[in-house]
């Protein structure tokens, strides 16, 4: 479990920002944006579009993707 997303799950937050995703799967925020744009998702983890056209990621889709790690 990554400190980020242990503090995403501790205080009962549905959602990560593209930059907490690619801490937590230690990846580029970049490599995150550019598969959202070639295919509409992430590794099948469809995010919610905000207005400020921010992306926020689910966090329990994001614990199924990374294989239930996330407790």
């Amino acid at each position: 479990m990554t400190t980020q997303q242990s503090a995403a799950t501790s205080v009962g937050r549905l959602f990560l920002t593209t930059e907490e995703l690619a801490g937590a799967l230690q990846l580029r925020p970049q490599s995150i944006r550019k598969r959202y744009r070639e295919t509409g998702s992430y590794h099948g983890v469809r995010p919610v579009k905000l207005p400020s056209r921010f992306l926020a990621w689910p966090v329990d889709a994001i614990e199924q993707l990374m294989g239930g790690e996330v407790q």
